[in-house]
């Protein structure tokens, strides 16, 4: 018990991870009100790993409550896969956030270059850089971002946000692309159809 108390109640750690994942939103595009809510999702689901990872195991006091024991560590609190690998999950969690932040930032400045830029008066349709493999590279990064964060530290409130982002971001990258064709007609069709989604070569 020694251990698990000295674990949590630190909320400068709280806050830390709250900075730290909600950062990357400054790198996504916010050009529609519709892009708020997916934002929101994230956030909370930000917060959750951040208090239960650092806070208050929420999670674990109510399961424990509801069936009368305390689970062990791995299930609904504590790194996810300490029973199995030991601190993997952790490592997992960060080799995602390096991809994860990869993507963002790469589509952030191919975007920022050729699209926002507008110098001309008219952005450009972006294909080149990581636009080259896959058309919502952004939002890969945020869904990945998401998923290292749920792999090390699972939680109730986790499980049930995960898929709602999920959701969310396909439906908003979909509303995204029936404005590139609005905006760029054939051009974008014809990306679309060699270009996947949000996974190279797969989806």
């Amino acid at each position: 018990m020694e251990t698990l108390e000295s674990h949590f109640y630190n909320w400068f750690g709280v806050l830390l991870f709250m900075v730290l994942y909600g950062v990357v939103l400054l790198f996504l595009p916010y050009y529609r009100k519709m892009d708020k809510k997916p934002a929101g999702t994230y956030l909370a689901f930000v917060a959750a790993f951040a208090v239960e990872m650092h806070g208050i195991p929420f999670s674990m006091y109510v399961i424990s409550w509801i069936i009368g024991k305390n689970l062990p560590e791995g299930v609904l609190w504590g790194h996810t896969l300490v029973n199995s690998i030991g601190l993997g999950g952790m490592y997992v969690n960060i080799a995602c956030a390096a991809v994860a932040l990869l993507l963002i930032l790469n589509g952030w400045h191919q975007i920022h270059k050729h699209y926002w830029s507008k110098e001309n008066g008219s952005g450009s349709l972006v294909t080149s850089g990581i636009y080259r493999y896959i058309r919502h590279p952004q939002y890969t990064g945020l869904m990945l971002l998401s998923l290292g964060m749920l792999i090390e530290w699972a939680t109730l409130p986790l499980l049930l946000l995960y898929p709602v982002i999920v959701v969310m971001y396909v439906r908003l990258a979909k509303r995204e692309e029936r404005d590139m064709l609005r905006e760029f007609g054939q051009a974008y069709e014809e990306y679309r159809k060699r270009t996947k989604m949000f996974l190279p070569f797969l989806v």
